[in-house]
């Protein structure tokens, strides 16, 4: 699940402020425990009870024993076995062991508690990079051209100037030269300098392309999607706006039809908007009920607090919608006869993300939940209502799955601040899979408010993951990951957002093939609003001020070109976003188009100028000072303008 204030935010604020458990001042308070008290206090758990201790003669009668009975706080643990319970110690800092057993030197206590193998010296916990299996891919051809190979003394020959001249001589074009040709957009990444950045007055949470790059949508918390047409990448226009009136929190997600006629968005309710994105259509958006079962009630219209819509995609034919509700299930809406054929409700918490396998036939599904699992449904199958298969690997719960769309590969991004590729031959078999408690191997990391080290990172045992990725952040919202496209980038990357303000992209061995930092490119690029700075995310407890901030919850690669749209939460405390244009420039370090880069535009694309006025300001403040700068230049830079 994303972000969201309910009842279980008072819960997690509370468990920020437990202090962490020591166990050499403890050792004394754990190793016996008086219990002819009723009242048992540990930490901040209280717990009551009564013991009757019969008599000599065995019987329960008045003659009963004055003896004092001490058991160990893990005794007292296992009496009262519930897995509930012990979560609740673990936030405490208590862990578990056996009645008179002695501390293993072999094991230690990770995270909450949870017991695990000590790690011997040396040996790194982390996916080795680069990975073996991931260059094995790269000199596939499924994932681009290997160029690693060619002799440095020739490298000359790889410089996008020689593979431009080539190809325009159109000569000595056999062999090599003609591959590197074909090759010559992969190594083409967009840079961090901003063509434009578009200001909105609320989060951005998804932004997508089209399938043919002549579209492209913006999802924010206003409950709008802007759209924009993108026929020329480096000049959008302006397209349309469409309302979610039934929203609750925020847009979670949207997707675009084939044929490009049609948008369906939805927020955390049961019903889904379908919308035309023709600009002369001002029809009212059709509202679909995505909890509609034949045979069964319906849910009154506007949906309720019990059911959610977190992830929704278009099937390659454009005739169903596949959806990932918060009560744990899959569903398949039919848009011909308006109603849903299909749910699957196999997963153990919230269904974050959803996806078909394959362009080309809607048989195949994955779905990413909060329950750290990867599910493969096959429709053609399902009569006993179960996954095809498994991918098991991440530690915590998914943010996203993206399908390659040729029906074998799957990237999904995880709370455990990892993204991962995976191999359809490679799932686990259900008969494996129902042999294994999934929640044995994760610890309930909230990524929405704490961060997370590497000490908290474990590698899965059961881990059936091809690659997996490293570097990036993935904390505060459910951050999208993807494939880059066949045409732009000869299908050579995976890229994903991150929480510190960039997008990361990398090499199928893993390895980082560059990033593009949207923080960098934005920052104070926009005034401070004290309207909007209620909103913040971010505030600066020591001052109780908001700083600028970026976290980039999604990106989307242009299929034709090598530019990248990345939408973010971005702006004073995060209380704002932001969709951001960045193309590749060859490193050029100065501008002569016009109008000129990084310029800053409203939601409708009207350039506002006084952006662009303090974004200079704060500029030259910084420039000004030799020194390192603090919170208070801002400050200063701000009064000043």
């Amino acid at each position: 699940m994303d972000y969201e204030p309910n009842e279980t935010d008072e819960r997690d604020d509370d468990d920020s402020d437990i202090e962490p458990y020591d166990d050499e001042d403890n050792d004394d308070d754990l190793d016996h425990i008086d219990v002819d008290d009723p009242e048992l206090h540990l930490g901040n758990i209280q717990i009551e009870f009564a013991m009757d201790e019969p008599g000599q003669n065995g019987d329960g009668g008045e003659n009963q024993g004055t003896r004092q009975n001490r058991v160990s706080a893990a005794r007292l643990l296992n009496l009262l076995a519930s897995n509930g319970l012990r979560h609740i110690l673990h936030y405490n800092g208590l862990h578990e062991t056996s009645p008179g057993e002695e501390e293993d030197d072999d094991y230690e206590f990770g995270f909450f508690g949870y017991r695990r193998r000590a790690r011997r010296s040396g040996e790194s916990k982390f996916p080795k990079v680069p990975s073996d299996e991931g260059q094995d891919l790269m000199r596939s051809g499924d994932f681009g051209r290997d160029t690693y190979y060619v002799d440095r003394l020739k490298r000359r020959n790889q410089a996008l100037a020689s593979k431009i001249m080539w190809r325009e001589l159109g000569v000595n074009l056999t062999g090599t030269n003609r591959q590197d040709i074909r090759s010559m957009a992969q190594g083409l990444i967009p840079s961090s300098v901003a063509d434009k950045v578009i200001h909105f007055d609320s989060r951005c949470y998804s932004g997508q392309f089209s399938d043919d790059g002549n579209f492209f949508f913006c999802c924010a918390q206003d409950f709008k999607v802007r759209m924009y047409d993108t026929s020329n990448p480096f000049d959008w226009k302006y397209y349309k706006t469409v309302t979610y009136p039934f929203g609750q929190w925020t847009i979670t997600d949207a997707s675009l039809s084939p044929d490009n006629k049609f948008l369906a968005y939805t927020s955390i309710r049961n019903l889904v908007c379908l919308a035309p994105t023709d600009p002369a259509d001002e029809s009212e958006p059709a509202v679909l009920d995505l909890s509609s079962i034949p045979g069964r009630r319906r849910m009154r219209f506007g949906g309720n607090s019990h059911f959610g819509i977190w992830s929704i995609r278009f099937s390659g034919d454009g005739r169903e919608i596949v959806a990932g509700t918060s009560d744990q299930s899959v569903i398949v809406y039919d848009l011909e006869t308006r109603q849903s054929v299909l749910r699957l409700q196999n997963h153990e918490d919230d269904v974050n993300a959803v996806c078909f396998g394959d362009q080309s036939s809607p048989h195949i599904i994955y779905s990413g939940s909060d329950d750290t699992t990867l599910r493969v449904w096959d429709r053609r199958s399902m009569g006993d209502g179960r996954e095809a298969g498994v991918f098991m690997g991440h530690t915590e719960g998914l943010t996203y799955v993206d399908s390659k769309g040729d029906g074998r590969y799957v990237l999904s991004n995880g709370k455990d601040q990892t993204m991962k590729l995976w191999d359809l031959r490679k799932m686990m078999t259900t008969a494996k899979f129902d042999s294994i408690d999934v929640n044995t191997f994760t610890t309930g990391f909230d990524y929405r408010f704490e961060s997370y080290p590497d000490d908290y990172y474990e590698p899965h045992p059961h881990d059936c993951s091809v690659v997996t990725y490293r570097g990036h952040r993935v904390l505060k919202t459910l951050i999208r990951c993807h494939f880059s496209p066949p045409n732009s980038t000869n299908s050579r990357y995976v890229y994903t957002g991150s929480e510190d303000g960039k997008v990361y992209v990398y090499n199928m061995d893993a390895t980082l093939a560059g990033s593009i930092d949207v923080g960098q490119a934005t920052h104070n690029s926009r005034p401070l609003d004290p309207d909007m700075s209620t909103a913040a995310y971010e505030i600066r407890s020591s001052r109780s001020d908001v700083l600028w901030k970026t976290c980039v919850r999604d990106a989307s690669w242009h299929p034709s070109c090598p530019a990248v749209a990345a939408t973010s939460w971005n702006g004073w405390g995060l209380s704002t976003g932001t969709c951001t244009l960045h193309t590749w420039n060859d490193g050029a370090t100065s501008d002569e188009g016009s109008p000129p880069l990084a310029r800053n535009y409203d939601s409708k694309l009207n350039p506002v100028p006084e952006y662009d006025d303090f974004k200079q300001t704060m500029a030259a403040m910084s420039r000004s000072r030799p020194v390192q700068r603090s919170p208070l230049d801002d400050e200063l830079a701000y009064e000043l303008w």
